[in-house]
């Protein structure tokens, strides 16, 4: 490790494996894009993420967007994170944007970026002073009938909540079917990207994980393979003979997402 890198306070995601890839962890107070496909481990990952931070006395709040809060707090117990007890000491605001009810204390009534900043800083005044730990799971849903914004949104999101002492988890979805660029918003203003993919090989799905971006870390340019094991969570297997191309997404979708990025780009006046 370098001796830059060894004088940044990071952050770990409760993975080791993870972590070593990382050169220590995430840097504190980073927004990381974590992108991939559905079903590649991106909600596991943010629950490790935001469970290591309560195991080491820190704050955390998860945003779900595609999921019940309930989901959340059942899946974490699968791993052997207990959520609920987060919740009741104060340690731990899950904010549900899709079951809304008016009467809950802890929801998003509208999927627009201004009330979900809102929303998460009355969260961290709530948990009060300290390192807190944001996981918003998915940001796809705030620009799904306007692509274009995801760009700005993004950068609204993050130049906000990055001034609120949160190293910050920012989900984002790819799926082979999409023709639109739901992932880019995200992965322009963040200031790390990591990427889950998977393929289907001899009828068993794998899933894999690579570190794309992480800046001021030498991190591992590697991609692992890794398993979601119930009672665990996530199990890095290690390093892949497969190539990144070999489970990207196929070229034709590829080329689509791109036109319709720099299309939008376009639309908004973001192009260099």
């Amino acid at each position: 490790m370098s001796t830059v890198a060894a004088k940044i306070e990071r952050v770990s995601t409760g993975i080791p494996k993870i972590d070593e890839m990382l050169a220590g962890g995430i840097p504190r107070g980073f927004a990381v894009a974590v992108t991939g496909e559905p079903g590649t481990g991106k909600t596991v990952f943010c629950i490790h993420f935001v469970a290591e931070g309560l195991k080491r006395g820190e704050k955390g709040i998860f945003v779900t967007t595609e999921e019940s809060r309930s989901s959340i707090v059942v899946q974490a117990s699968q791993f052997g994170f207990d959520f609920k007890r987060g919740e009741e000491e104060r340690r731990l605001v899950i904010i549900d944007a899709l079951m809304r009810s008016d009467k809950a204390p802890w929801t998003l009534n509208a999927l627009n970026p201004e009330e979900l900043v809102q929303k998460v800083i009355e969260a961290k005044k709530y948990l009060g002073y300290g390192p807190t730990r944001l996981v918003i799971d998915s940001m796809s849903a705030f620009w799904l009938d306007a692509p274009a914004m995801a760009r700005r949104h993004s950068y609204f999101i993050k130049r906000v909540l990055s001034q609120w002492d949160m190293t910050i988890l920012m989900t984002s979805q790819y799926a082979v079917t999409t023709s639109e660029a739901f992932g880019f918003g995200v992965e322009h203003v963040a200031d790390g990207i990591i990427r889950f993919r998977r393929s289907v090989s001899g009828g068993v799905l794998r899933r894999f994980i690579m570190v794309e971006k992480m800046r001021w870390t030498p991190h591992d340019k590697r991609m692992y393979e890794i398993d979601i094991v119930d009672g665990k969570g996530i199990v890095v297997i290690g390093p892949t003979s497969l190539r990144r191309e070999d489970v990207a997404l196929p070229q034709k979708v590829t080329e689509k997402i791109i036109r319709a990025k720099e299309r939008s780009e376009r639309e908004l006046g973001l192009s260099d």
